[in-house]
């Protein structure tokens, strides 16, 4: 049995989950998410508390066990108060922009890069080169932040391109001369 699936969920007052059909419904401040869940579990609530038990002890039950229990909390903590995940570019020259539904970004291409933001997504821009995605779903928010890093990581030589915030790049020596 799964340590991390054995462990009871906390349901805050502002959250209203059912679950009808293997489909958990999630309701809060924020918004609403839906999941299907595995035919292999069963979920329980008692008491604002959700348990993700086991039906049978087969290695695929076992194996979702944990899985579902973290992304079923992970859609309490979203709804209850959204995900956040911060990024960083560093470059001369380097800076971005949202323009209606449209991220645009000037990374040092002869051309700017533009990104539709999903429907779910706020971002914010702070000094042009600030980037705070934020929503509901943790899964669409990291997808995002990594499609945005991957259109321009960081290199180890200067140190510019997209990085998360506070995120250590290990510097290389460049070239010595003689």
């Amino acid at each position: 049995m799964s340590r991390i699936g054995k462990l009871p969920i906390n349901i805050p007052n502002t959250v209203n989950v059912k679950i009808e059909n293997q489909i958990i419904n999630v309701m809060g401040p924020h918004g609403q998410l839906k999941k299907k869940i595995s035919d292999f579990l069963i979920i329980k609530i008692n008491n604002n508390e959700i348990i993700v038990l086991t039906k049978n002890n087969s290695r695929q039950a076992r194996s979702l066990h944990g899985l579902y229990r973290t992304l079923i909390n992970n859609m309490i903590i979203g709804v209850s108060n959204k995900f956040e995940q911060r990024l960083e570019i560093k470059g001369v020259g380097y800076r971005s922009q949202v323009q209606d539904t449209t991220l645009i970004l000037n990374l040092g291409f002869s051309h700017p890069i533009q990104l539709q933001i999903p429907v779910d997504i706020e971002i914010v821009i702070e000094a042009n080169v600030n980037i705070l995605i934020r929503g509901i779903n943790k899964e669409t928010v990291g997808q995002f932040a990594a499609t945005i890093r991957n259109k321009r990581p960081p290199e180890p030589y200067k140190g510019k391109g997209i990085l998360y915030k506070e995120e250590i790049i290990k510097r290389k020596v460049g070239k010595s001369g003689k």
